[in-house]
């Protein structure tokens, strides 16, 4: 099974990523390449320029990848190589791409209010004020046409929102 976790910038989503993690070490998280800097902070990721993303992708080496924010951001071929679930930090707008690559994908929205989102934007301190009003702007993008997901209200506790991406990881009953 394949997990998509996806929602606007400061939900939290790599931080409740990182507690269902250590609850559920079966599960698998896709270390993502992206056209950042690695000293840019936040998630584990592999920082790559645009051109050896370029030559990647030439070669077919992405399941998936979008652009998003002004990167490209790719989910390697190789991290889903007898991974058992996989779970990847997503964007909404490339579902319609994802869903095509893993027809049984799973959504799953990460949100928080507004005013959450610009707290955790200006806390986590990559972007400027200008980047953060833009980020919020989007914050409110719906899913695309056709795409469903499991909702999680990320505005309160860790634990909280930890508890409910472990709830929504669960299999889905007939």
């Amino acid at each position: 099974m394949i997990f998509a976790v996806v929602g606007p910038s400061g939900a939290g989503k790599d931080t409740l990523i990182a507690g269902a993690l250590r609850a559920r070490p079966d599960l698998h998280l896709v270390r993502r390449v992206i056209t950042r800097p690695v000293v840019a902070g936040g998630e584990d990721f592999e920082g790559v320029t645009e051109a050896e993303f370029g030559r990647r992708k030439s070669e077919g080496a992405f399941a998936l990848d979008w652009r998003a924010h002004g990167l490209s951001y790719g989910i390697p071929q190789t991290e889903l190589i007898g991974s058992g679930e996989v779970i990847f930090n997503g964007s909404r707008l490339a579902l319609p791409v994802a869903r095509a690559a893993f027809p049984d994908l799973r959504v799953i929205l990460v949100t928080a209010p507004d005013a959450v989102l610009a707290t955790r934007l200006a806390a986590r301190g990559r972007e400027t004020a200008a980047d953060i009003e833009g980020r919020l702007a989007r914050a409110g993008y719906l899913l695309p046409d056709g795409i469903s997901a499991t909702t999680i209200m990320n505005d309160s506790s860790v634990e909280d929102g930890v508890a409910a991406l472990l709830a929504a990881l669960q299999p889905v009953k007939a």
